[in-house]
Formats: structure tokens, sequence, C-alpha cells
């Protein structure tokens, strides 16, 4: 059984059933360079808490998988130059050989939902990645099994977003938009790919939630929600970054684990900052938006006695 600590604000917070947002920590150690990785990471847990639900960070610290990062664990991951960027197939070696690590949508959403919270925001998920049509995220298995709904804004612009979500309609794991028809690209609005369903509020998705556990379906919900408008990278300015980004990676030889940190950066390098500013647009607004759907949830009988 896997074993792991709850922070006293989480562990009370689930205990009174107050709702809780699980957050991974992967963005601190890979996704910004200190020290905007902590005024990012503290901003998100802010805007949890603003709308009314309780945090949980989740990471690896010197083999102790914890839920719900202090503020010195907070600095210190994200000063941590050594933290192994964790999916679920890392867990045992972290853990077993007490080193640090964050984790990704997939081992946060296992961690999540051991420790009894089930919406989780993000920014966006893995997927299939862009002319590797074999290297697929454990996020879409993990997405597949775990019953934990992950609110983010699609998968992340810089993967092959048709493949990804026809591999998430065969997992069977639904796709719903939030707010609209259309599957969100991450940095942009659109996709040109349809949701299986859209959701008006935060109370369509609860419904959604509550059905498939009474149901006892297998896996999660997958809720996308578009950037705010303002912060919107232009869909062809994002494509013409991602593809320039994606031409070095590969003549650079760099694919798998490695290839998203180098695209991320790449692409913040050529767009000047501007897709940074677009990714701490949506996780604030994602964060918002899982606080709102996991309070909906909470007021079921139904899934506080599961």
């Amino acid at each position: 059984m896997l074993s792991f600590h709850l922070s006293p604000a989480v562990a009370e917070a689930l205990r009174i059933r107050r709702p809780v947002v699980a957050l991974e920590s992967t963005l601190i150690t890979h996704g910004f360079a200190y020290p905007r990785n902590i005024e990012v990471a503290t901003r998100i847990e802010q805007t949890v808490r603003e709308a009314g639900a309780q945090p949980a960070t989740i990471a690896v610290l010197g083999g102790r998988i914890t839920v719900g990062l202090g503020e010195e664990e907070l600095q210190y991951l994200a000063t941590c130059k050594e933290a192994r960027k964790c999916s679920v197939r890392d867990l045992g070696i972290v853990v077993g050989l007490g080193l640090d690590g964050s984790t990704t949508v997939a081992a946060t959403m296992l961690i999540a939902a051991r420790a009894g919270i089930g919406v989780f925001a993000t920014g966006g998920i893995g997927g299939v990645h862009r002319g590797h049509p074999f290297d697929v995220s454990a996020d879409l298995t993990e997405l597949a099994r775990t019953p934990v709904t992950v609110v983010c804004a699609g998968a992340k612009a810089l993967l092959d977003l048709p493949l990804t979500f026809e591999h998430l309609e065969t997992l069977g794991v639904p796709v719903i938009g939030y707010q609209t028809e259309e599957i969100p690209a991450f940095y942009s609005r659109n996709s040109g790919l349809r949701a299986d369903v859209c959701a008006q509020s935060a109370a369509d998705v609860a419904q959604i939630v509550r059905a498939r556990r009474a149901l006892s379906l297998p896996g999660g919900e997958l809720v996308c929600v578009p950037v705010p408008r303002e912060s919107e990278l232009p869909h062809d300015v994002a494509e013409q970054a991602i593809l320039s980004a994606q031409q070095m990676a590969d003549e650079q030889g760099i694919h798998g684990a490695a290839s998203t940190p180098f695209l991320l950066d790449q692409i913040a390098k050529l767009t000047r900052g501007a897709s940074v500013r677009a990714n701490v647009a949506l996780l604030l607004n994602n964060a918002r938006v899982a606080a709102s759907i996991v309070a909906e949830i909470a007021t079921s009988a139904d899934w506080a006695d599961r």
C-alpha cells in the first residue's frame, strides 16, 4: 500500500470534508525557472484558497510522498537541482532510494486518489508526441484507470493533439469542454477538435462526475478550460513557435522525458515570453475552476460517503 504524509491543513480539510484541490509539482522543478516557479506555485495555491478550497501540492521529499507542501517545502523544491521528474514508474525509485521528486499528471493523479482527493488542477496533460506516435505519455493511461477529475487547458500544444484525443477516446476517457464545445489548445482557445460534451458550469461537471462514480466507471474525466481570452497566444503564432522548437529538438536528438522542458523553453524564447504569460494565466484559471468543481462535488452526499 502506498504510504505518504498529509500536511496538517490537508488532513484537517479531508477530515471535515472541506473541498481539496490536488496540484502537481513538475511545474515547479521543470516548468519555470527560479524564482518564477515559486511565485507561480504560491499564486496557484492562493487562487485555490480564495475560491474556497484547500490546495494540496504533491511531491516526494527525501523519499517521502508528501500531500500538501508547506512554505519551506515549496521553497526547497523550487531551488532543488536534483529533483527527479516522477511519473508513476518513478515513484518506487525515488521513495526506495530516499530521493526528491516532482510529480507529473499521472503520478499526481495516483497519489491524489489514494489520499482521497478527487479533483486535480494542472496546466496541460501529456499525450502523443508529434512525429513520434509511439511516444505516449503515461498521463493518458492514468486517466483511463484512476478516478480523478483533471482540470486543464487541454493537452500541451506541442503534442499531436488529434492523436492524443483519439487515444483518450479509445481509452474511454470523457473530454469535457468547460463553457466551450471545442477542446482548447493550451496557449490558444481553439484546436478544431470537438469535446465530447460542453459543460456550462461547475455544477454540470459535478453531475457528470457523480454519475460516472455511481456507475462505477473506470478512470477519470478531463475537463478542458480555455485560456483567458486576454492572455491567449494566437494559434498561428503558437504553432509557428512549436514547429521551430520541434525542429530544433529533432536536430539535437532530444526526445522522451527531456523533450517537454526543452520545447517549452524554446517556445518561450521564440514568442518573447508570451507563451509563459499564457501559461501562468491558464494555470491560475484552471485552479479557480477546479476549486469551483470540487465545491459542487462536495455538496453530494453520495460523493462524501464514497
